[in-house]
C-alpha cells in the first residue's frame, strides 16, 4: 500500500513538473489518502502485536 502510495506522489510530481495541475492534484490527494490508510492500518497492526491480539 506504501508502494502505490509512493507511485501516485511520483505521478503528481511529474504531472507538476509538466503543467498538468489537474492531474497533479488529484494524483497528490489520492496519494494522501492511500498513506492515511497505510498509516491507520500499521498503527492498528502495531496495537495488535504489542497486546498479543490477532486483529487481521
Amino acid at each position: 500500500m506504501l508502494k502505490l502510495a509512493l507511485i501516485f506522489a511520483v505521478i503528481s510530481l511529474l504531472a507538476g513538473a509538466l503543467g498538468f495541475s489537474g492531474v497533479a492534484g488529484a494524483s497528490a490527494g489520492i496519494a494522501k489518502l492511500i498513506f492515511g490508510i497505510f498509516l491507520v492500518l500499521l498503527v492498528l497492526a502495531l496495537l495488535g502485536l504489542v497486546l498479543g491480539v490477532a486483529i487481521f
